[in-house]
């Protein structure tokens, strides 16, 4: 009698293939499982085997199946206390104060949207995204300058990924689930404080513009 095989193929150089496959995209920015459902398939059946890959290079897989989305980033150091520091694969990012405040209200927004249990998707007008900023400007503000640092502030979050714009719809934004995980539950207990020092912030800088 012949014994049954496993119809996929696991050949070390179909796994090498089927994991080249899924790493790269992983390592050009976020994998979701809406935009590539087979390709995010692939990335569930070769969980194990994606991770001990990027471990080597000193990443780790983050990977949320609730929220359908996957992403690298750099593991902690184990000799970061010693001043010695592997190099980074994926480099850290300093954010702009405009950036961080924006991210900062689009995550607080989202997790009115889930606690108000509507859409899973957040769907913002650059109108709306206007309006969570002015509260933070001083009254009398030029609304076409505004505007315009929205629109500029809009487009640096887009390229982190974690808005998309819609298409045929320029002014309307989607507010993506990943931002869930770099603006944490613990960092929005601490918004409202947050937010106290942002507009200090504010303050500092239009007083210097005065100046």
């Amino acid at each position: 009698m012949m014994n049954q095989t496993d119809p996929r193929d696991t050949s070390p150089v179909s796994l090498r293939h089927e994991l080249s496959h899924v790493v790269i995209p992983l390592l050009k920015g976020v994998l979701y499982q809406e935009e590539n459902p087979a390709l995010w398939q692939t990335l569930l059946n070769l969980q194990a085997d994606v991770r001990d890959y990027m471990a080597v290079l000193g990443l780790e897989l983050m990977l949320d199946e609730a929220e359908g989305y996957a992403y690298m980033r750099s593991r902690p150091a184990d000799n970061e206390d010693d001043g010695k520091t592997s190099p980074r694969l994926v480099a850290r990012r300093q954010l702009s104060y405009p950036v961080s405040l924006l991210l900062a209200l689009l995550r607080k927004k989202l997790a009115e949207s889930d606690a108000g249990g509507g859409d899973t998707r957040l769907i913002l007008s650059r109108d709306d995204v206007v309006e969570l900023i002015r509260i933070f400007l001083p009254a009398g503000s030029n609304d076409a300058r505004l505007i315009d640092q929205v629109d500029a502030t809009l487009n640096k979050i887009a390229d982190l990924g974690f808005i998309r714009r819609l298409r045929g719809e320029k002014h309307m934004i989607e507010v993506r689930r990943i931002i869930k995980a770099f603006v944490d539950a613990q960092w929005l207990a601490d918004f409202d404080h947050r937010l106290d020092d942002y507009r200090k912030l504010i303050g500092q800088q239009k007083e210097e513009q005065d100046d």
